[in-house]
């Protein structure tokens, strides 16, 4: 991965522009395609599995939980690996991600948003960071998972990985409770609430993975495996996953 010389090296954010940039990046609107997924909420709808705003709080709390002990681990490694100009760091973590997706959904759903993220943090942010992890997943040397693009682009703004974390669990708890608007009787009031709640525990959950390495990777969810596996071959679907 290119070196960048000292003064680039110092080029950190203001404090406004690295809380706009976590804004805009985490935002749900932001186009990576996260609309067509449901975290596996939609098998969890249709097994009744979700049934109510109690439960829908708890799928989302149990996801951004996973979320934070497998994925989240590899945003932190994949941020310090481009931070540090370590290219083999990168692709260790984004292998990482798709060895520990037992469904082909999720693993599509991985690498789909991995790619336009990595393809539109190059329009937006530049820099020969991007665009080397950019070829790389072109030319099939790494399968660039969206974790693994989160810390990339992060590392590439100069902003912290404690702000791709919080992207990450962020963006894993809102594509539930948006695709929750369309699943389920509940509001907006009602998925802000979860979302508020859900937000205070990222920083606890960062520190709890902060200090983990890849091999500490780890989440189990039978539930969301069997779950997952249903949606695979149910003829009716409103989302890929």
């Amino acid at each position: 991965m290119p070196r960048r010389d000292d003064a680039a090296r110092r080029a950190a954010p203001d404090p406004i522009t690295r809380m706009l940039r976590l804004t805009q990046f985490a935002d749900s609107m932001f186009p990576v395609g996260a609309f067509s997924f449901s975290n596996g909420l939609e098998a969890a709808v249709s097994q009744s599995v979700v049934t109510d705003a109690e439960s829908l709080r708890e799928y989302v709390f149990t996801t951004v939980h996973q979320a934070a002990t497998c994925d989240g681990i590899a945003v932190l490694a994949a941020h310090r690996g481009a931070s540090d100009f370590d290219f083999d760091r990168v692709v260790a973590a984004d292998r990482a991600v798709l060895q520990r997706k037992l469904n082909e959904e999720g693993r599509a759903m991985s690498t789909r948003m991995g790619r336009k993220l990595t393809e539109l943090g190059e329009v937006l942010v530049g820099g020969a960071t991007l665009g080397t992890w950019l070829a790389a997943i072109g030319e099939g040397k790494t399968p660039g998972t969206y974790p693994a693009a989160l810390g990339v682009t992060f590392a590439a703004m100069h902003c912290p990985e404690e702000d791709a974390f919080a992207a990450h669990q962020y963006g894993a708890a809102t594509t539930v409770l948006g695709a929750a608007l369309r699943l389920l009787r509940v509001d907006h009031v009602t998925t802000q609430r979860i979302l508020f709640e859900v937000d205070a525990t990222t920083a606890r959950d960062y520190a709890a993975v902060a200090g983990h390495c890849l091999d500490d990777m780890a989440t189990f969810g039978p539930t969301a495996d069997v779950l997952a596996a249903i949606h695979v071959r149910s003829h009716v679907r409103m989302f890929m996953n």
